[in-house]
């Protein structure tokens, strides 16, 4: 059945997540990040969630949307095909975080359907914390493999090169993922569902890919400083599987209104992109 394309508007109702310490520390390890800024209390202006920790606040509007018996989701064939989060203010333990979700889109391809969703966060004093849109892809039934990739030799050419970092996936990512994030997705920690949905096994969380790309722009970008990242926006392009090796490469491309711009793309061990057309913003 096709997504509903009446449901293109609709508003959902605000959910409010309680932000624990103990949440954003998990959110944090999960993702491999160490940054003592999600850990040591002694810092100036404390302990601040991890920035990609919004999609913990913002993932049950995800799922209402997803779930809604009225948008016609095939969660089986579902990919979530890209991401653009912009971090308006850190998210600490013991804020209180109200989230509202709307289907801004549903679009109609040859190989198969979209739909963005538009995701707003706000903390008990009204301030934006977070906006994101969430971009999935319905498959048609006749396509059964995911998308294929781009090879690191056929990028886009672009100016120097500013960096490139390795990152190891560890074999249980994904599980670890799953209980801190939320998203108990089963293609993600189920080898025979991910094979039924027609994917080589089980392959790890597009966000969980995203959050290990934010690490390295916090670490070498921003100076540790995770306050400092101020947006973040990927397109998923091939899958990612537990204990593969992903390299981020970033290419400067100026300032955009008083923040410092990036270009970037992760690779896997194949020289296979896995996030394309990536963009960084970071605060002067």
């Amino acid at each position: 059945m096709a997504l509903n394309q009446t449901c293109r508007g609709k508003i959902y109702a605000p959910i409010t997540t309680e932000v624990t310490l103990d949440a954003t520390q998990n959110y944090a390890r999960a993702c491999n990040d160490n940054n003592p800024r999600f850990f040591d209390a002694a810092l100036p202006g404390g302990i601040v969630a991890p920035p990609m920790f919004a999609v913990v606040v913002t993932w049950l509007p995800v799922i209402t949307v997803m779930t809604d018996p009225e948008v016609h989701a095939d969660l089986l064939r579902l990919l979530h095909v890209a991401q653009d989060m912009e971090f308006d203010a850190p998210i600490c333990a013991g804020d209180s975080i109200t989230s509202t979700a709307r289907i801004a889109s549903i679009e109609t391809h040859q190989s198969g359907e979209s739909m963005a969703l538009e995701l707003e966060a706000h903390n008990a004093r009204g301030e934006a914390v977070n906006r994101s849109v969430f971009t999935i892809f319905i498959r048609g039934r006749r396509t059964t493999s995911p998308p294929a990739g781009v090879r690191a030799d056929n990028a886009t050419v672009r100016g120097a090169q500013l960096i490139a970092i390795e990152q190891t996936i560890d074999l249980d990512q994904t599980s670890r993922y799953a209980a801190a994030s939320g998203d108990l997705n089963p293609i993600h920690v189920d080898a025979n569902v991910a094979k039924m949905a027609g994917l080589p096994g089980i392959i790890v969380h597009g966000l969980c890919t995203m959050a290990f790309t934010a690490k390295v722009m916090v670490d070498h970008l921003c100076e540790g400083d995770p306050a400092r990242l101020k947006r973040l926006a990927v397109r998923f392009s091939h899958p990612v599987l537990p204990g593969e090796t992903i390299t981020t490469k970033v290419w400067p491309v100026g300032d955009r209104n008083g923040r410092r711009a990036y270009e970037y793309e992760t690779y896997n061990r194949d020289g296979l992109a896995v996030i394309r057309d990536g963009i960084a913003e970071i605060a002067l």
